[in-house]
């Protein structure tokens, strides 16, 4: 069954992990960078979103195209062109892939694309599913004009996928070594009211889940990407310390103090989705980790 699959963003969070979980199951691995290195331990082709150059014979190589790229959400302040940047180098990234995959003759089998749980918006307790109404928010409407862009692969007669990931758990970046840090100096304490819902994905389950999408032809459309059970803020904050061994000493960190800090930026600790894996589950995958509990212990049970 193994291929040759080509990912964009392969060198972030997600894509070094599901790279190196893709070669031990014995797919060909490659990725876009803007500057490929000889030495790299990956075949890596050339792209630039802004100029736009895409290698051909990338999309010649590739019997499927994970694709992860896009500025990161927490590296700097949302600033307007900070604002512009994230949406424009999901959007761009994904018309560049289009416009190549028109042009060449190629024989890709399956286009899987992020996009982010955002898309719903602040939903309080509501559980949203893939059917839900989207959210009004920046966040939602980066997620819409991405998924948009990502749907018009599909009229290329492509099986296209598209994964609404919740936070992704890993201890080598994205949010939880954030969190971790004032629990560690045992100042830590829930964001905002604390009752907002965090929906989570260990990071091993998320590209466990990437490599069935490639596996599993009857993988179609949009799938939320989080664990069967997201918790609030307050209760992750709690489960953080305890897997820590450390006190939570603090009350709760108030919005007014993470809005100076963060800006607007601060919408994304500050909202939260409360999502359904139902249709992941309906699949037949299953998680390694369900709870919370057992994905922070895979990352904490040494100290």
């Amino acid at each position: 069954m193994p291929g040759k699959i080509l990912i964009t963003g392969g060198s972030g969070l997600i894509g070094s992990r599901l790279s190196e979980m893709l070669i031990d199951q014995g797919y060909e691995v490659a990725h876009l960078s803007r500057s490929p290195d000889k030495f790299s331990h990956y075949k890596s082709f050339r792209w630039d979103v802004k100029e736009p150059y895409l290698d051909e014979n990338a999309i010649t190589y590739a019997d499927y195209i994970i694709h992860l790229a896009g500025a990161g959400l927490a590296d700097e302040k949302w600033t307007n062109a900070r604002k512009k940047e994230i949406l424009r180098s999901r959007v761009d990234s994904t018309q560049l892939l289009l416009d190549s995959l028109r042009k060449c003759d190629h024989h890709v089998k399956g286009f899987i694309s992020a996009s982010g749980v955002g898309i719903y918006g602040d939903a309080g307790d509501q559980l949203m599913s893939e059917e839900s109404t989207y959210g009004e928010d920046f966040l939602a409407e980066v997620c819409k004009a991405w998924e948009a862009s990502v749907w018009q692969i599909k009229d290329l007669g492509i099986r296209t996928v598209i994964m609404r990931t919740g936070i992704v758990l890993s201890d080598k970046g994205g949010a939880l070594p954030q969190m971790a840090r004032p629990v560690k100096l045992m100042a830590g304490a829930p964001l905002g009211s604390g009752r907002q819902y965090m929906s989570w994905i260990h990071i091993d389950d998320l590209c466990r889940l990437y490599i069935r999408a490639i596996e599993d032809t009857h993988f179609e459309g949009v799938y939320n990407a989080v664990a069967p059970h997201p918790v609030t803020n307050k209760e992750f904050t709690k489960e953080l310390a305890e897997s820590m061994h450390r006190p939570l000493v603090l009350p709760k960190v108030p919005s007014f103090a993470l809005n100076l800090m963060l800006g607007e930026m601060s919408e994304v600790v500050l909202t939260g989705q409360r999502v359904s894996a139902n249709k992941v589950m309906h699949t037949g995958f299953t998680y390694e980790y369900n709870y919370l509990e057992e994905a922070l212990e895979s990352f904490y049970k040494q100290d």
